[in-house]
C-alpha cells in the first residue's frame, strides 16, 4: 500500500468514526427521556409545556399546599415563583430538606389535568444554589430578599 493511499484509508476512517459519534450524539438528544426543560411556573401558565417530553419545574414550596396521602407514599402539593403555581403529585420519600416555603425542583411530565406528575424531587438547603431562572423568576414576584436572615441569598460573614 502506498503512502498515498495509507493517508486516505485514514481519513476516511476517520470521516466514518466522526459520522457515528454525529449520529449517537443526535439520537441520544432526540430522546424524549434524555432531556428536561426548565421552566418556572409563570412560564408554564403562560406559554404551553412541551407536550409529553419531561420538563423541570423550579420555584418555593407554596404554603399549607402539601397533603400527604393515606397511603403516606403519595404527597401532593404546589410548586410557586410568587405569581402562579403549579400542582405537582409525586410518589415516593421526599428529601429530608422538603418542606413549605423551601425551594424545590421537581422533574417529571406534564398531566392532561395541567399537574406535573414528578418522578424527581430535590429539595434545596442553600437557595444560593438554586437554578439562575428560579431566581431570576422570584426577583420579578418581588418574592426574592437579598440577605435577609433565613432568606434565599444569605450570606455568611467570613
Amino acid at each position: 500500500m502506498t503512502r498515498k493511499r495509507r493517508r486516505l484509508f485514514a481519513v476516511l476512517l476517520g470521516l466514518g468514526m466522526l459520522a457515528v459519534a454525529t449520529t449517537l450524539v443526535l439520537l441520544a438528544l432526540s430522546s424524549n427521556d434524555s432531556l428536561a426543560f426548565f421552566i418556572s411556573p409563570s412560564e408554564l401558565k403562560t406559554e404551553k409545556g412541551p407536550d409529553g417530553r419531561r420538563l423541570r419545574l423550579g420555584g418555593l414550596v407554596q404554603q399549607s399546599s402539601v397533603v400527604r396521602s393515606a397511603d403516606g407514599k403519595t404527597v401532593r402539593f404546589r410548586v410557586t415563583d410568587g405569581n402562579n403555581a403549579v400542582a405537582v403529585t409525586y410518589t415516593g420519600l421526599l428529601p429530608d430538606l422538603f418542606r413549605e416555603g423551601q425551594g424545590v425542583v421537581v422533574e417529571g411530565k406534564l398531566g392532561a389535568d395541567g399537574a406535573l406528575d414528578a418522578d424527581t424531587v430535590l429539595a434545596k438547603h442553600d437557595e444560593k444554589y438554586m437554578p439562575r431562572e428560579v431566581v431570576d423568576a422570584l426577583k420579578k414576584s418581588g418574592h426574592w430578599q437579598e440577605g435577609a436572615a433565613g432568606g434565599p441569598a444569605q450570606e455568611t460573614a467570613r
